[in-house]
């Protein structure tokens, strides 16, 4: 009877281990390949041209029993950061702007989560681009959870945008020509680790 009572409560507390893992969320890699930043902005009030970076770093924790307790890590290297055209690259690298050379990555992560049902999102966090960070919001929505059907594992994948001003960040070369405020759209895809 007692060895009955000692597998009943050993399985009881494995269970409950078991449990709190899977309430602790799931890490996502993100999928450099297919998740990508586009920056856009007006200039001059005649047109909206943007960039874009790839290349993208970083890793999703997401908790889909509890939403508001997933989190988010990314980098995004400025090598990779591009308008297509090669003069203006040039100068989003540079000293005026971003200045690569010095400051290599933009890097945001998360500090807190907003549920706001049906796969929405508030994403409260901290961007920091060369050497200053400052609170931004994203708005975040949920376009597919489910395996991945090339990688055979589970994967996750989110929009999200938010707007901020460049001047935040010095790299305000040109404002107001070149509006100060900057519309940010992000496509994320990410794959649990082999391992799950």
């Amino acid at each position: 009877m007692k060895t009955c009572i000692h597998r009943f409560l050993l399985a009881a507390v494995l269970a409950g281990g078991a449990a709190q893992a899977v309430a602790a969320g799931v890490d996502y890699r993100i999928d450099p390949e297919h998740t990508e930043v586009v920056v856009t902005w007006s200039h001059l009030g005649f047109s909206t041209p943007s960039a874009h970076a790839g290349g993208i770093q970083g890793v999703i924790r997401y908790d889909a029993a509890q939403p508001s307790a997933s989190t988010v890590k990314l980098n995004v290297p400025l090598a990779s950061f591009t308008s297509h055209i090669a003069k203006l690259d040039e100068m989003l690298r540079g000293p005026q702007f971003f200045a690569a050379g010095q400051y290599p990555a933009i890097g945001f992560e998360s500090t807190s989560v907003e549920d706001k049902g049906n796969g929405r999102l508030l994403i409260h966090g901290k961007l920091r681009i060369k050497d200053r960070e400052k609170p931004i919001v994203l708005e975040a929505r949920q376009n597919k959870a489910g395996v991945h059907p090339m990688a055979q594992r589970p994967a996750i994948g989110f929009d999200a945008t938010t707007v901020i001003k460049r001047s935040d960040f010095g790299v305000e070369a040109y404002a107001p020509d070149v509006s100060d405020e900057v519309q940010l759209r992000i496509t994320v895809e990410a794959v649990a680790d082999a391992a799950r």
